[in-house]
């Protein structure tokens, strides 16, 4: 059977600059809308349309293919038409204050909330104190005291007066009062007193006992006028504060009285005021603050309780909000409680808290990077709790830890109504279905983004446009359209598939920018697809390092790889190697060796652990093929090793199984292989070549090593056939293969390739399952035969009489 090789019009489908339509991106209209995402839009679209309980979204797909992208935008075109949420403010708490209370406002009205309580502050703490320093509150305050004190000296006056009468001094003293006996208007003194007799002193005494309990009853009374005087002093107080407050406060109540919370709320200020006024002016005035603190049990005194912290604002805002959290730690995605030194402690009050991304988002739609959220301590426990729960709960590291033992600030959650969607890989989705039971009851719906499309004339219009929009917003020169045909085809051979467009966004965006800056150093009006081209190249410059190294070692033949001649049990195989983002294409030398055994084909890199379970099973395929082509009624036996000659490193995979059985067809026939040829491909036990990846970078790659050695016109490399579709090689490959230099071979079964490889006949088996001698299938099975005869002799048992030493 003879192979044509493939022709040169087929080895790189191109895109013809005319069937796009336009001869500038600037004359064309663009686009942001992905063209071949619709099974991915039509999910999101209907998670954000569905109201049920868990149906938030997992936007699963690799990166670079602007997931998140197209989700702000098609979420943003669907929140402008949704009414804006509530605006959240929180409040202080007049009975519990380390529990802020929080209150849902009307869109737009949170603000309008807070600067009026910042005016009603303002306002206050200069009226109050001018109320309390006018003349009348000071003469009423000082008749109240002047009452007091009055209502005390009468009392002790009239008290004097009776223990005058009785002839008994009222004396004052540091200690309390004294009640000496008098004679002749002077106190006596203690000897005058001993010198009385015994039944003068006994009515003495009895008078002062008397006098004394009265006096002790007058003083008991003092406490409870002190209080009747407190009561008038606040009542007073109370009063004036009122007159004071109450007419901005009726201002607000009007202003609020269609929010029954606002006005709950403006009432217990007012209450507050009245019934502290002199302890918040003595706060204000820098007095005991270690008072107001164990008073009203936090940092916040004076004037500042009665202002309002607003955590969400939609004021100036059409429709629901779209938020992207870039960076979801706990505090930045459910919000926290901030703290400021204050005389060496950390203090806290409802002024501090601070809203996170939920909030912000409440009532419309939260974009969050899995992969990040997961990588953040309680961040995933949190969300879904707020999502289980429908509420918002502020909550710190340290108490999800259960470390904090002192009273803390617990703001009053907030009711939560979101819609949630994570962007990630498939192979996070998949874990997380895995592991986490929650995970799908939570989020329902899967928006799968393909990292390709269809390439057909519709799609290329529409990716053109959207190329367009790419250059309209990066602000870049207009590109011509054979600029973007080269970059269209860039973004095919991206795919690895000739019928396949690119979706990874990201790279093609910066393959614009870097055609971008080339037209600008080359002082070009439009971008041309020559700039298109030197940014490729540049681009592979930048990171081919390690592969010009291993060519540079392959052309110095310290890694040895044969180009030309014959050689038995030896070929060429193509593999592809990965830094970072560059994938490129690398000759491997394999070789086998054959003898009588068990029928084992020992896989050298698995025996040292050096080749992956892919490998592995390409490997033992390899004897289900030989047993069942040529050995049905014998056994198998032989011993074979196969190894990747020079490699260092883990091999895995099954693209080489081809090669490998290839090699050892040639060493069981005796056959040498044409090494100016190296193959690619997979295999099955019926010896049909299978599809692999990396064909283009894997053909590249020993033509780069051809082409540096001498292009002779005898080599190329065989494919698998059903790659052919495939195949988007460079330009220099395909004008050495129209030019005769270099030829890539379609192959569809080993019988084809070997034949190629060999120059010899595959050979088909007659009635009998014999192959004639002349072919390499005859050769293989007569060699198999006799590795068969061999290990049966040497297994046959020896006969009685003719052991050793007899």
């Amino acid at each position: 059977m003879t192979i044509t090789p493939i022709p040169h019009e087929d080895l790189c489908r191109v895109c013809d600059p005319e069937s796009l339509g336009f001869s500038s991106t600037a004359s064309i209209l663009p686009s942001d809308s992905i063209p071949g995402q619709n099974r991915a839009i039509e999910a999101l679209l209907f998670g954000a349309a569905i109201k049920r309980e868990g149906y938030n979204i997992y936007l699963a797909g690799e990166s670079g293919l602007g997931k998140r992208s197209m989700a702000m935008r098609l979420l943003g075109e669907r929140a402008n038409s949704e009414a804006p949420p509530q605006d959240w403010v929180y409040v202080h708490n007049f009975i519990t204050a380390p529990r802020p209370n929080a209150i849902g406002l009307p869109p737009g009205k949170g603000i309008v909330f807070q600067r009026a309580m910042l005016q009603l502050v303002k306002i206050l703490k200069e009226a109050i104190p001018r109320a309390f320093e006018s003349d009348d509150y000071k003469q009423r305050l000082a008749n109240i005291n002047d009452d007091f004190q009055n209502r005390q000296t009468e009392a002790l006056d009239a008290f004097r007066k009776k223990a005058k009468d009785e002839d008994i001094a009222v004396i004052r003293s540091p200690s309390g009062f004294a009640l000496p006996p008098i004679r002749d208007g002077q106190v006596m003194t203690g000897q005058e007193f001993e010198k009385l007799s015994a039944e003068e002193k006994e009515k003495i005494q009895k008078k002062i006992q008397t006098l004394e309990e009265e006096l002790q009853l007058l003083l008991m009374k003092v406490p409870q006028w002190e209080q009747e005087h407190q009561e008038k002093v606040q009542a007073l107080n109370e009063e004036i504060t009122s007159f004071v407050v109450t007419q901005y406060i009726d201002n607000l109540l009007k202003q609020f009285a269609d929010l029954p919370e606002i006005v709950s709320h403006l009432q217990e200020v007012q209450k507050d005021l009245i019934a502290n006024i002199f302890g918040i002016m003595q706060m204000e005035q820098g007095g005991d603050q270690g008072a107001e603190n164990a008073e009203m049990g936090g940092p916040i005194g004076g004037f500042n309780r009665y202002t309002v912290n607003l955590i969400v604002n939609h004021n100036k805002k059409n429709g629901a909000p779209v938020i992207f959290e870039d960076n979801p730690t706990l505090g930045n995605l459910i919000g926290r409680a901030e703290h400021i030194s204050h005389m060496g402690t950390l203090i806290t009050d409802f002024r501090l808290i601070r809203s996170g991304s939920m909030h912000r988002a409440n009532g419309g739609y939260l974009i969050i990077d899995a992969q990040k959220l997961l990588s953040h301590p309680f961040s995933w426990d949190s969300l879904k709790r707020c999502l289980r729960g429908k509420r918002i709960k502020i909550e710190s590291a340290a108490q999800l830890m259960d470390m904090i033992s002192t009273v803390s600030l617990v703001p009053e959650p907030i009711p939560l109504d979101i819609k949630v969607v994570l962007v990630g890989s498939v192979l996070l989705y998949d874990m997380l279905c895995r592991f986490d039971p929650e995970f799908r009851e939570l989020f329902k719906v899967v928006a799968d983004f393909d990292d390709r499309m269809p390439r057909t004339p519709e799609n290329q219009v529409a990716y053109a446009s959207l190329l367009a929009g790419t250059i309209q917003r990066e602000k870049l020169k207009p590109f011509t359209k054979e600029a973007v045909a080269r970059v269209i085809e860039e973004s095919i051979r991206l795919t690895g598939d000739s019928e396949k467009i690119s979706n990874r966004l990201v790279q093609v965006a910066d393959l614009l920018r870097e055609a971008d800056f080339h037209a600008e150093t080359a002082g070009a009006k439009d971008v041309e697809r020559d700039h298109v081209q030197q940014a490729i190249n540049a681009q592979e410059r930048r990171l081919d390092r390690v592969r010009e190294r291993l060519q540079e070692n392959i052309n110095r033949h310290i890694v040895l790889i044969d180009t030309d001649g014959q050689k038995t049990g030896q070929i060429n195989g193509l593999s592809v190697l990965q830094t970072g983002s560059f994938m490129f294409g690398q000759p491997t030398r394999i070789s086998c060796r054959v003898r009588p055994g068990e029928g084992k084909i020992i896989d050298i890199e698995r025996e040292v652990e050096l080749g992956g379970p892919l490998h592995s099973k390409g490997v033992l395929i390899l004897s289900g093929f030989l047993g069942a082509k040529f050995t049905l009624d014998i056994p198998l036996s032989l011993q074979a090793s196969l190894v990747f000659e020079q490699s260092y490193g883990g091999v895995d995979g099954d693209s080489a199984s081809s090669a490998e059985l290839y090699a050892l067809l040639s060493a069981l026939a005796d056959a040498p292989i044409r090494q100016g040829l190296a193959v690619t491909g997979s295999v099955n036990q019926y010896g049909d070549v299978q599809a692999i990846g990396g064909v283009n970078q894997k053909i590249e790659g020993f033509f780069d090593i051809c082409r540096i050695r001498g292009l002779t016109g005898q080599q190329g490399a065989l494919v698998p056939a059903s790659n052919v579709p495939h195949l988007m090689l460079r330009h220099d490959v395909i004008a050495a293969v129209k030019d005769g230099k270099f030829n890539i071979y379609p192959v569809a079964h080993i019988d084809e390739g070997i034949e190629l490889l060999t120059g010899l006949t595959a050979g088909s088996p007659n009635a009998d399952g014999l192959y004639p001698e002349d072919t390499v299938f005859g050769r293989v099975q007569a060699r198999l035969k006799a590795f068969a005869e061999t290990r049966r002799r040497f297994m046959r048992p020896e006969p009685e009489g003719t052991g050793k030493g007899k």
